[in-house]
């Protein structure tokens, strides 16, 4: 354990010489020679997507000018103006570097979009399920109806809630940690895919392997925003959306996790619904491992309802 700690130390103190010291003068030494920039050459070096806006973004965030580490914390109506600011600064010409102002401004949509996701996200998060608005009612029938057709809701409060997997008599005690994001996810699942959403609660009803369609769905949101919360996601949106994500686009990744939750949990077989944490775990572990990937794209693969 000791020499362990030691190396781990030593890549601490590396870490901190590396971004207080060396790098600086590194970035110096290769602009002299290559006469681009770091941005330069992140935006002429990499393809749009995830490894090159990663790139920008560790740069812009590493930076000892203001105005670069500012652009982070830009509108989307002031970006074009920041990369203007960015090139005044890094004196970049546009005659000589044509592509650099289109690059760099989309990697700017990408980060401060991700901001922005999370920020939307989190509001939904916040705003608590209220049976009194018409709205949010309007949403919880509208699940019942895309999943249950056939069978009509006998009452608004009623045991039937626990065959599209909620645990009482009332959905809405089930919204409390989620929040109103949590039936946004379900109803756009059932909306959208809604093949795909009855055939993951027609195994959510085995006798066997069985599970609390509702429950797990929202316990899905809670791993989605955790993930999004983190930057985990960051990879993913930088790769399938070319420009500013927004909030269709995580219902989208939420629906990937549902589906493809069901696939796991059947394949695993558990004993029993006792054992779902351990499963639910184990599931997270693969999904995040999958996000190390820089050319991960989390994308569901049936084909949306019409």
């Amino acid at each position: 354990m000791d020499w362990r700690a030691n190396w781990k130390m030593l890549g601490y103190i590396w870490q901190y010489f590396y971004a207080s010291f060396f790098r600086y003068w590194l970035k110096w030494f290769i602009r002299q020679v290559t006469g681009k920039c770091e941005l330069q050459r992140i935006c002429s070096g990499y393809k749009p997507g995830a490894t090159r806006t990663t790139k920008a973004e560790y740069s812009l965030q590493s930076s000892k000018n203001k105005v670069l580490r500012n652009a982070l914390q830009a509108s989307s109506d002031d970006l074009e103006q920041c990369v203007d600011q960015i090139m005044q600064e890094k004196n970049v010409k546009a005659q000589k570097d044509p592509r650099f102002k289109e690059s760099l401004q989309l990697c700017l949509f990408q980060i401060t979009g991700y901001k922005s996701l999370y920020a939307s996200v989190e509001d939904l998060r916040k705003e608590v399920f209220d049976s009194e608005k018409l709205e949010h009612e309007t949403m919880l029938l509208k699940l019942w109806d895309l999943l249950m057709p056939t069978v009509k809701l006998e009452s608004r409060v009623t045991k039937q809630w626990g065959d599209i997997g909620f645990q009482g008599d009332d959905p809405k005690t089930d919204f409390r940690g989620m929040g109103l994001l949590g039936l946004i996810n379900l109803v756009f699942f059932s909306e959208n895919y809604t093949d795909a959403a009855r055939q993951v609660l027609f195994h959510a009803n085995h006798p066997k392997l069985g599970y609390s369609y509702a429950i797990v769905g929202i316990n899905l949101t809670e791993m989605a925003y955790s993930l999004l919360k983190s930057g985990a996601l960051k990879p993913h949106f930088y790769n399938t959306i070319l420009g500013k994500p927004e909030l269709q686009h995580f219902h989208q990744l939420y629906c990937y996790l549902a589906y493809e939750f069901d696939k796991f949990w059947v394949a695993e077989e558990p004993e029993s619904i006792m054992q779902f944490n351990h499963y639910r775990e184990k599931f997270h572990s693969q999904v995040k491992a999958q996000l190390q990937d820089p050319n991960v794209s989390l994308t569901l693969t049936v084909h949306p309802k019409n």
